[in-house]
């Protein structure tokens, strides 16, 4: 278990908390994991569902590099998550697949199981700050990921408002923006150094939170903070305590 920092939190202030979700907040391998069994299943198909899962997760970086260097416009998620679908499916020899059966299939990134911890910590945080995504994922995927999840959010915020990808600087400032908040009232909660980092570059404090399983049991999760992290916690019903919600 990833050791738990407990700083004084009211050196923070934050008024808000903002949340990486894929990773964070859900649990995306099992659950696109578990539509790839279903999907093989229903069109006969020999497939590793863990492995498509994370070579479908592994095109993620990649294609939002594409919309950065002016590659690609200005790209939803859902969007990209198909353009890597339709090459893993190639790289893994399926072919002839309808398309109805494939838009179904990239729709799998709307209906990821939460942690365990996930809707209980988010509802004792909500008691004591808005609470809000602050993910990659377009608007309409993140409401169906919600409804389906019964993440309770106050609103959406994230990549598709600002039309900036993390970690750039506008998604976390526009964040604070939206939320009539100076930066260092914000706090980003996040099991992924690298966002943390970048958060914490423009001024947001940071909350770090280990998901050990993310990628599996052969690991490749971020397990333990930098210095730079301002709060550790061991799940979000610690982080909810440790902040005094």
């Amino acid at each position: 278990m990833t050791p738990t920092h407990r700083q004084d939190a009211s050196a923070f202030a934050p008024k808000a908390l903002v949340f990486d979700v894929f990773g964070t907040v859900v649990d995306w391998r099992t659950s696109v994991a578990a539509a790839v069994r279903a999907f093989a299943v229903r069109h006969g198909l020999r497939l590793d569902p863990e492995r498509f899962a994370d070579a479908w997760r592994a095109g993620y970086l990649p294609a939002m590099q594409r919309v950065r260097s002016g590659e690609l416009p200005w790209t939803k998620l859902d969007r990209l998550h198909r353009l890597i679908l339709d090459q893993v499916l190639a790289d893994f020899g399926v072919g002839g697949v309808p398309e109805p059966e494939l838009a179904e299939l990239n729709r799998a990134w709307r209906r990821l199981t939460p942690w365990p911890d996930a809707v209980p910590g988010l509802t004792r945080l909500r008691r004591g700050f808005t609470i809000a995504p602050l993910s990659n994922g377009n608007i309409s995927l993140m409401i169906d990921l919600a409804r389906f999840a019964g993440l309770p959010w106050d609103c959406i915020l994230g990549a598709e408002l600002v039309r900036h990808y993390k970690p750039d600087p506008e998604v976390y400032l526009g964040a604070a923006a939206f939320l009539d908040l100076a930066p260092a009232e914000v706090m980003m909660v996040a099991a992924h150094l690298g966002d943390l980092q970048a958060a914490k570059a423009v001024g947001l404090s940071t909350a770090f939170v280990a998901r050990p399983l993310e990628y599996g049991p052969a690991g490749g999760a971020d397990l333990e903070a930098d210095r730079f992290v301002d709060l550790t916690a061991s799940d979000f019903v610690d982080l909810a305590a440790q902040l005094g919600a």
